[in-house]
Formats: structure tokens, C-alpha cells, sequence
């Protein structure tokens, strides 16, 4: 129903902001980050929408990028994971890594999230593994996600290399590729690589 809406930022709070349009305050639940991109009053925003409709309410939420409302339509359609466990998802890991997580079966990075426990990490898994995967390799995909689209490390060897070498020193799958994947944009030898990459933990 709601595509997006633009707006004046007239009120905001932890998990929540406000637009103004044309004299009707649109009161949206929002992430983390959709909040911290979009907190400042007076300012002119647009909003990605989604209407949830149940029974007894109509609730409206707002995300800063297509990619994070795919995202939460994504999380809502898994048995157990409501709105604000989505949004709570959202708030505690970024887009990219959560998709880095799913796609690779990284239950352990998805768990880490505040208030998700394992066995739900687990379902999210189960049921997005495969759906994420072939949005990432879609070319229409409008770059959902980065790293799974045209920057999808599985299709650069030296990336896939590089990756493989960190994990064999102990470092996640999840956290290797989003290193590596930073790493590559400065430098194409695989050597560089893994130290660029290496030096990022050491922060």
C-alpha cells in the first residue's frame, strides 16, 4: 500500500521516528540504523515502507534503504520472527553481514545478536538460506547486499583464497569474507590481501 514516504523528521526515539507530509505525521518503527541515518529534526527524509496488518492493529515501518526493507519482509515470512524481533535483528548486526550469515549457515554470528537464541538463528537460516542466495545472484537484484550480487566473493579466487586462509587461523567464515571483501578493494594480491585483512582485527 505504502511504497515509501517522504517526510520531515518531526519526532524521534529509540525504535521509532516521525515524518511530516503535507500535514499527516506518519509514526514508523525503525532499526538502529534506520534511526541513527534518519535522527535529525527538520530534515527531509525518505522512508521505505512496509504496512504490517494484523487483527487488532495496522502498524507502519521505515527503513533508510531498499535493501534492509527486503530484508525485513525477508525475516517477518520465518515461523517465530515477528516485526520487532526483525527490527531487533537489524539493530544488531549490519545488512551485509547478516547476509553473509545466512547465506554461509553462520548460526554462531546470527545468535550473537541481543535477544536471538540459537534455535531461532537456526530457522532463519533454514528457511533464507536459499532465497537470500538466489536474490544475491540475481543481476536485477538492484545490488542486494553487496557481496552477494556483483561483488560476490565465491566468483574471485583470489578472494575465495583469501578467505580460506583466514579461516584456517581461526577466524569465522562470516567475519573472513567481510574482512577480505574490504581488503580486495585496495589491493589485488592475494599476499595483501590477507594482511590488509588480518590488520582489521587488530583494531
Amino acid at each position: 500500500m505504502y511504497y515509501s514516504i517522504s517526510g520531515k523528521v518531526v519526532f524521534y526515539e529509540e525504535g521509532k521516528v516521525v515524518l511530516e507530509n503535507n500535514g499527516i505525521a506518519y509514526e514508523l518503527g525503525v532499526s538502529a540504523n534506520t534511526l541513527a541515518a534518519f535522527a535529525k529534526k527538520g530534515e527531509v527524509v525518505t522512508a521505505y515502507t512496509y504496512l504490517k496488518v494484523a487483527e487488532d492493529e495496522m502498524s507502519l515501518y521505515g527503513f533508510y534503504s531498499k535493501e534492509e526493507k527486503a530484508m525485513f519482509v525477508n525475516l517477518i515470512s520465518v515461523s517465530g520472527v515477528g516485526p520487532k524481533t526483525a527490527l531487533q535483528i537489524l539493530s544488531g548486526i549490519d545488512l551485509q553481514s547478516l547476509a553473509i550469515a545466512i547465506v554461509n549457515g553462520d548460526a554462531k554470528t546470527l545468535a550473537k545478536v541481543k535477544g536471538l537464541g540459537k534455535k531461532t538463528a537456526e530457522r532463519i537460516i533454514l528457511e533464507l538460506k536459499e532465497k537470500i542466495s538466489a536474490v544475491g545472484e540475481s543481476e536485477s537484484s538492484d545490488g542486494f547486499f553487496g557481496l552477494l550480487s556483483g561483488e560476490d566473493a565465491s566468483k574471485d579466487e583470489v578472494v575465495n583464497d583469501a578467505v580460506l586462509a583466514l579461516v584456517s587461523l581461526g577466524i569465522s567464515k562470516t567475519e573472513a569474507a567481510k574482512a577480505v571483501s574490504i581488503a580486495r578493494t585496495k589491493s589485488d594480491k592475494l599476499e595483501n590481501i590477507i594482511t590488509l585483512a588480518l590488520r582489521s582485527f587488530d583494531r
